[in-house]
């Protein structure tokens, strides 16, 4: 069945903003599941569908910085697979197996499996890069937390030889040396992949990377970026979600990091807390700090304490529903931010390059799929099956009477 004839009935359209012209069949709110089944598939769409074919390479575009194009080329598809794919493995993995949706589901199973297949066979043409320059650190972990959230689509389903292909892969970037700050995490989570799938993995840098994290703590949730504070939003781009999966799946070696993951829990809630009030009314946030591009992968970890049924007390999950509902109608809702081909460009809201940093290049932007991450939850959770609410800084600005926020101590 055709990608529109899958999508019909399933997708709401018209409120959604830009969504794909096969989600028109009906009306709906930007808050409905459907509606973010859309903005999802324009998003992973032409990414999985060009690496399923070994087209990636030939057809997606190298938005970069002036002069950076021959190393972004090096990077850059590999940013977009494993960005792309950490952010839809819960539903890949959760989603629903019947009906409409469910095709729809296996479909993107497919492409993600024959695309990995591609991406790791070193003789075929979208072969991915992960030892030619130290950025292939990030995306390989970012691949790596893929794995972590979909065990089973995105590792024990795949034949033994790609299997094989990933477990080198993923080795191939220890010979990086890394900056003292959240990269750390990037090496950390390599390893736990590599736990997670039988394979021997090295102690010692998932030790140093906790062990340091735990030095950096700031205080009521926030971890500097290394030993210095910075006003950006890497506590959630990375720095937390990063954290609570490598606590998650290396628990079981230490007593030490069984009690660090629930302290990192508390941590988590508590940022997760501060990420819902920072969504303004009309769904816009701050742009501070670097890496802004990413989108409404600013919200990483609201959306992963959302899936992992972590929320702040008093924050539910309907309210963070609408909030990130209407945090990506003014991202990837604006006009501009898909070019003609239905690719991302710079820019936060719509197209502005100057916005992008030199390391920003087109796969970059795939991080804006974290936000799918609830997507993961069944369409009965409550996340999906209540109405529509107001989110904090709503109910402030409407004249409700709302409790007081408080700091996490310790």
């Amino acid at each position: 069945m055709r990608r529109r004839e899958v999508l019909k009935g399933v997708v709401p359209a018209v409120v959604c903003a830009a969504l794909p012209a096969a989600a028109t069949s009906s009306a709906g709110s930007r808050n409905d599941r459907g509606c973010w089944l859309g903005q999802m598939e324009r998003v992973a769409y032409p990414v999985l569908d060009a690496l399923s074919r070994g087209r990636l390479k030939a057809t997606m575009p190298v938005e970069c910085a002036k002069g950076m194009e021959a190393s972004r080329r090096r990077t850059t598809y590999l940013e977009a697979v494993g960005r792309l794919l950490s952010g839809i493995a819960p539903w890949l993995e959760h989603g629903p197996t019947v009906g409409a949706a469910g095709e729809l589901r296996s479909r993107y199973v497919a492409m993600a499996q024959a695309g990995l297949g591609v991406g790791l066979d070193a003789g075929s043409p979208d072969a991915l890069e992960f030892g030619a320059e130290g950025q292939n650190v990030v995306d390989a972990a970012f691949l790596s937390l893929a794995v972590l959230r979909a065990p089973t689509v995105l590792r024990e389903q795949l034949p033994a030889r790609v299997r094989a292909q990933l477990a080198e892969a993923l080795r191939t970037t220890r010979k990086f040396s890394l900056p003292f700050n959240n990269w750390l995490l990037f090496a950390a989570c390599i390893e736990a992949a590599l736990h997670a799938m039988g394979e021997a993995w090295d102690r010692v840098r998932v030790e140093f990377a906790l062990r340091e994290h735990a030095s950096w703590y700031v205080g009521d949730g926030v971890y500097g970026d290394g030993p210095r504070y910075h006003a950006d939003y890497y506590d959630s781009f990375v720095i937390h979600p990063f954290l609570l999966a490598v606590l998650e799946e290396m628990k079981g070696e230490s007593k030490a990091w069984a009690a660090m993951l629930e302290d990192e829990r508390a941590r988590a809630r508590r940022y997760a807390a501060i990420q819902e009030r920072m969504i303004a009314p009309d769904g816009t946030y701050p742009v501070v700090g670097r890496s802004m591009t990413y989108r409404c992968g600013a919200f990483h970890l609201l959306a992963d304490a959302a899936l992992r049924g972590m929320l702040p007390e008093g924050v539910s999950p309907e309210q963070v529903r609408c909030g990130l509902a209407a945090v990506m109608e003014k991202t990837l809702g604006a006009a501009g931010t898909f070019d003609a081909k239905g690719w991302l460009t710079i820019g936060v809201a719509g197209h502005q390059p100057a916005l992008g940093e030199t390391y920003i290049s087109t796969g970059s932007l795939y991080l804006c799929s974290e936000v799918f991450l609830p997507l993961g939850l069944a369409e009965s959770d409550r996340f999906w099956s209540c109405g529509d609410v107001r989110w904090t800084s709503q109910k402030v600005w409407a004249g409700e009477d709302v409790p007081a926020d408080h700091a996490l101590e310790g």
